[in-house]
């Protein structure tokens, strides 16, 4: 018999972590899915903008990935292997993934999360250099383990016990927070020269890697100008360091550029980590890097125990080419801008929006009671999240404060849904104004 929404909310608070999350003032309970919808226990539809965090790319139970998945299973593949053995699945997966790989790159290795891709990223950076600091950029986050979490740049997600020696954060680029006071217009990339100061003033001249997003994910889908990358590169490799591209939100086409936003960019990362998108939902990571940095590891021993397993690294493999054959990165792209412009075109009569950013179909909008002082509207912003889910419509939220409504829905999305996600946000926020709640 199925649990109730509140025996499994009992539960989760007896048993589970105290630091375990969830989303609205009465937890959701998610049964079914499919396309660009789920479906509660009570069989109510919502359409899904935010994907499990970014994880959804080609759609909730694509019908190809399902086929496959129960072939699979009919035929009694193994489910379990590691590379000690040889299976061919990881092997497809990885001859995809170097197709859409930054030039230069030509070695994966796959793990279960985006976490341990970033820690494997920061080992093998240290293994290369002989160096062992890291920089990271302050509103950033890379992952939930140690190595990972001690490169986050928010008080919120640290602990006490998180060992922070051997990193260093450099200032965000946000422009619309810019830290320096600039505006675009006015500015000098005062922030990519920031990184080379940070370097100069609270290392010992040396660095063994910098990491950055393309676009921040949990910082609230800071997107920072190309010219800011092509900046920090030139420093980072002026002081020794491996560039960690991390795209476990950026990728898998989800800014409507390229597979790998890196590659867009025209960022000269050496490394550059995946997960989220990558498996649409399967849990798989992967760390990709240059031959000369993985050379450096070699006479050692590393392992991981369910990375390269056969199920997700199928899934992976056929997400990758749904992705390409449906064209969806050419729909984020297209969908993107439409959103983009209709979230633009609400801030003429909702002053709580400040700013609209983002890339292809990761977006958001940052939600401030004042747009002059720029005052975060953390609680408004929770309401509005509130209010879009009693309207069928689930959205997620980040930055330092929760104040940026965070906007990634799989990249099958079209056009009416996408007037739904206008329509119904635009209704929220009128609610809201009426009711004196912005």
């Amino acid at each position: 018999m199925a649990m109730t929404t509140e025996e499994i909310l009992q539960f989760r608070k007896k048993h589970f972590l105290a630091t375990s999350v969830h989303y609205y003032q009465k937890p959701l309970q998610l049964v079914k899915a499919k396309g660009e919808y789920v479906y509660d226990e009570a069989g109510r539809e919502y359409l899904d903008c935010i994907g499990g965090i970014v994880c959804i790319s080609a759609g909730h139970n694509h019908p190809k990935i399902k086929k496959e998945l129960i072939k699979m299973l009919q035929e009694d593949e193994i489910q379990h292997t590691s590379l000690l053995y040889l299976n061919q699945h990881p092997v497809e997966l990885a001859e995809e993934m170097l197709k859409e790989a930054p030039e230069g790159i030509d070695r994966v290795f796959f793990t279960n999360s985006g976490s341990e891709a970033n820690e494997l990223a920061f080992m093998a950076a240290r293994q290369a250099t002989g160096e062992t600091i890291i920089i990271n950029l302050r509103h950033s986050y890379h992952g939930g383990t140690s190595a990972a979490l001690a490169q986050c740049g928010h008080g919120t997600w640290k602990f006490r016990g998180q060992p922070a020696a051997l990193n260093v954060s450099a200032m965000e680029p946000y422009c619309y927070r810019c830290p320096f006071g600039k505006k675009p217009d006015s500015c000098s990339l005062e922030c990519a020269k920031n990184v080379e100061t940070t370097i100069q003033t609270s290392t010992h001249g040396k660095i063994a890697a910098f990491i950055a997003e393309p676009v921040m994910g949990v910082g609230g889908f800071i997107a920072p100008p190309k010219e800011y990358f092509e900046e920090v590169i030139k420093i980072v490799h002026r002081y020794g360091g491996k560039y960690i591209s991390d795209e476990v939100q950026t990728g898998a086409g989800r800014t409507g550029e390229s597979f790998l936003y890196t590659k867009a960019l025209g960022i000269k990362a050496d490394m550059v980590t995946m997960a989220k998108g990558l498996g649409n939902g399967a849990a798989i990571g992967a760390t990709m890097m240059k031959t000369e940095t993985s050379d450096t590891m070699a006479g050692k021993l590393f392992f991981n125990t369910f990375g390269s397993d056969p199920y997700q690294t199928m899934q992976a493999k056929l997400t990758i080419q749904i992705i390409r054959e449906e064209k969806m990165m050419e729909n984020a792209k297209r969908m993107g801008n439409y959103l983009q412009d209709g979230f633009r075109n609400l801030m003429k009569t909702h002053s709580v929006i400040g700013e609209v950013r983002g890339r292809g179909l990761l977006m958001g909008f940052e939600l401030v009671k004042n747009r002059e002082t720029k005052e975060y509207a953390t609680a408004e912003t929770a309401l509005l999240m509130e209010k879009c889910r009693e309207k069928g419509l689930l959205v997620g939220k980040g930055g330092l404060f929760g104040n940026v409504i965070r906007i990634a829905p799989p990249l099958s999305i079209h056009q009416k849904q996408c007037d739904q996600v206008l329509k119904v946000i635009d209704e929220c926020l009128t609610e809201m104004k009426q009711a004196g709640q912005v």
